[in-house]
């Protein structure tokens, strides 16, 4: 069990290993949805076992779906193809993608069913997916434009055109992509404004939707067509998670280490993996990153940043203030703890002031995570250069990466209890 807190030492010596990280939790997730509006068994290999995954797979078995898992990287998964309704409401604590898929789903359901999760998750807008469900003649609702979510199902998705902003979270787009092969007849999907978060989900969504038999049909860059078609089960072998991946690419760029993680950065299909070719630069990354296809790895770039060899600017990173925390505010407040001046917001921008010179220093500083996941482990990166970083709440991250601090370890980073 992970104390309160954890002191990084730094290791002084490049790390060298063989890492193999964990499942993505952005497949994994897609992955159980599917499965489980499918009819017949499903067996998901390379999964991520993790919180949100956890959350996401008990939802789903109070849904009537039944959910094994007979080894620590595996799931099957047998389903009817119909959801049924739950007994009580589904609680998913702060798991973002798994609220945003089941409040879909659900419409799907003759019944009627709760989605919540926890105060983090009740300050998560959900509003616009709300509205584009009710668009298609479902009854939903939520009070406060956040969860909980109120959803009295039909039995089907309906039928038609529904549209959608996607600016806050493309999770939106993929969960009205992944349940619209339930509808009673063909359903549009289309895009509305001129932005739209890490669009490379969407892709990875349809590659999935597709894996499990979905026919779907692109009209424009903004709109699809998806057939009435359900989904048949199928066996999937899940990549590796690039987000994850970032904290390795990270720390191999941070301490002139070589981390085999067993999968090049150009193999990845999940948007984050083109993080890489940042870290790659380091110490020479370029002043200005724009951040919208690549959201999960900002904090560590802006981390790694810190010890660049001139400031770096991240923009189009608006969508961060609705994660599981305010990620800019967060990055900017953590950095500024670490030495004044070195993190600080402009407008919706995070501007890392970089300073080579913050490595070897003593410098003992609280992070405090917010109960986030990468906050956490983005900031354990900083220790790996600096003297006195401790981590506050270390096992927040085990949302996503369960084994992140024993990875570490194996790699030669020492860490203690911290106060």
């Amino acid at each position: 069990m992970l104390p309160p807190a954890l002191t990084i030492v730094p290791p002084n010596r490049p790390l060298v290993g063989r890492v193999a990280p964990p499942g993505s939790k952005s497949i994994t997730n897609r992955a159980l949805l599917l499965a489980s509006l499918a009819d017949g068994t499903s067996r998901l290999t390379g999964a991520l076992k993790s919180k949100d995954t956890a959350l996401m797979a008990a939802a789903l078995g109070q849904m009537g779906v039944r959910v094994g898992e007979p080894d620590d990287t595996s799931f099957v998964v047998s389903g009817t193809g119909k959801l049924q309704a739950p007994s009580g409401p589904l609680f998913l604590g702060n798991a973002g993608t798994a609220v945003r898929f089941l409040t879909a789903a659900a419409a799907t359901i003759d019944g009627q069913v709760v989605i919540d999760g926890d105060e983090h998750m009740r300050k998560r807008p959900i509003a616009p997916m709300v509205s584009a469900i009710a668009s298609l003649g479902v009854d939903i609702s939520s009070e406060t434009g956040c969860p909980p979510v109120l959803v009295r199902g039909g039995g089907n998705f309906g039928q038609g055109r529904v549209e959608i902003d996607g600016g806050l979270s493309s999770q939106y787009v993929s969960a009205l992509l992944m349940v619209a092969p339930l509808g009673r007849g063909p359903i549009e999907v289309a895009l509305t404004g001129g932005n739209i978060g890490a669009r490379g989900y969407i892709d990875l969504t349809l590659s999935a939707m597709r894996s499990f038999g979905a026919e779907i049909e692109q009209i424009d860059d903004g709109t699809w067509r998806v057939a009435p078609t359900g989904y048949r089960a199928t066996d999937l072998a899940i990549e590796p998670d690039a987000s994850a991946a970032t904290y390795l690419w990270g720390a191999q760029a941070l301490t002139g280490g070589e981390i085999d993680l067993g999968i090049a950065a150009d193999k990845f299909t999940q948007p984050d993996a083109r993080a890489e070719a940042f870290i790659a630069l380091f110490p020479n990354m370029p002043a200005v990153i724009d951040g919208s296809q690549i959201q999960d790895a900002v904090p560590t770039l802006a981390v790694l940043a810190a010890f660049n060899n001139n400031p770096v600017r991240f923009v189009n990173i608006a969508n961060l203030r609705v994660k599981e925390c305010d990620r800019v505010a967060a990055v900017a407040s953590e950095l500024d703890r670490i030495r004044p001046g070195l993190g600080r917001e402009d407008g919706d921008d995070l501007i890392v002031a970089a300073d080579p010179g913050l490595v070897g220093q003593k410098l003992p500083t609280r992070i405090e995570t917010y109960a986030d996941h990468r906050i956490a482990m983005s900031f354990a990166l900083a220790g790996l250069k600096i003297e006195g970083i401790t981590i506050l709440d270390p096992a927040c991250s085990g949302k996503t990466y369960p084994g992140y601090w024993d990875t570490l370890a194996g790699l030669g980073v020492e860490m203690k209890p911290g106060n």
